[in-house]
């Protein structure tokens, strides 16, 4: 089990830290196109090919790691890669970490541990072809009641002339794009546990195909939900469905179940809750030390408007002549 979470960690730093080297490589790049001259300028970049290099690299130990372990604890090891990237970022970027991308890395890393204590290793349950019918029969249902209510949110905005995308359509490209990533890694799993089961080779490299092209939509429509809305908001619910999609459909397509052990099953299921408060903090540090930041500013604020009000009121009851001043110059005045 610890084989596979160590591939799973190494493999997602493959893919997270390639992508970060390739977008700074194509800085000084042209725009990607089959012309013999673009295609040479990406070969001969030496910060683009150790990216690429290192997304293809991780690849390839996500499929080894998925060959190895039930996808229910590949996935949610898999959300750690932002965690790598944060720390890689602050050391070879240079990029500024603040306390709350700390404590994300932090429960991150102990969620990982959780699952590796609490994983198991599992005999594969029987499987039928009419497995993946029936996965995309699901995902076809999700996307039709989630695009429906795409439609609705859409058509209320333009009715009430809103130009910036609403919450609610965040969140559903966020959540469309996770499920997509979440079946990408079930279905290849799907094609390993065929090729265990007796059947035909074929099945492989079908499974992976279809796989990529998970991934590949699920990349679309992240990309269009990025485009006018807010990336808070679409790579957290991105993250978390892709995790809850991994480990729900392990569990009821593949037969994969939690530990028999209560310790066991009690840290699993702690590493998952561990590695998805990590992953939303990671995503919402910026936004959440912003609004602490104003938070305590307004509290600040209002407790020396309250002290300066108090002073303000005892000092003017100060200069208030009392009642009895008053009556005594009234009696000497009259005396006089």
């Amino acid at each position: 089990m610890w084989e596979s979470i160590v591939l799973t960690v190494v493999a997602t730093a493959g893919n997270n830290i390639g992508k970060i080297l390739q977008k700074k490589g194509t800085i000084i790049l042209p725009p990607l196109s089959f012309k013999f001259k673009v295609i040479r300028a990406y070969a001969l970049n030496k910060t683009w090919i150790i990216g690429f290099l290192m997304d293809i690299f991780g690849a390839l130990l996500m499929l080894r790691a998925l060959a190895l372990a039930p996808v229910s604890v590949i996935q949610p090891v898999s959300g750690c890669g932002l965690a790598i990237l944060s720390v890689f970022s602050h050391f070879y970027l240079k990029e500024v970490m603040n306390v709350v991308d700390w404590v994300g890395i932090t429960l991150a890393g102990f969620g990982t541990i959780g699952v590796g204590a609490g994983g198991e290793e599992q005999e594969a349950a029987a499987l039928s072809i009419f497995h993946i019918p029936w996965l995309a029969f699901v995902v076809f249902i999700l996307f039709i009641m989630l695009n429906g209510w795409l439609r609705i949110c859409k058509r209320n905005r333009r009715e009430q002339e809103m130009m910036e995308y609403d919450v609610v359509e965040e969140i559903i490209y966020g959540l469309e794009s996770g499920i997509l990533f979440g079946m990408a890694s079930v279905i290849s799993k799907m094609g390993f546990l065929f090729l265990e089961q007796g059947f035909s080779k074929l099945l492989v490299p079908i499974c992976l195909i279809v796989s990529v092209c998970s991934s590949g939509t699920g990349f679309y429509y992240q990309t269009r939900g990025l485009k006018h809305g807010r990336a808070i908001i679409i790579s957290t619910c991105a993250a978390v469905a892709s995790i809850l999609t991994g480990v729900l459909a392990g569990m009821l397509a593949l037969g994969e179940r939690l530990p028999s052990a209560p310790k066991a099953r009690m840290l699993l299921l702690l590493g998952w809750l561990l590695i998805i408060v990590g992953v939303i903090l990671l995503v919402g540090s910026a936004k959440l030390v912003k609004f602490f930041r104003l938070s305590s500013h307004s509290f600040k604020r209002s407790n020396v408007d309250k002290n300066y009000a108090h002073r303000r009121s005892a000092a003017s009851r100060n200069r208030e002549p009392s009642p009895t001043a008053v009556t005594q110059a009234a009696t000497i005045n009259h005396l006089l």
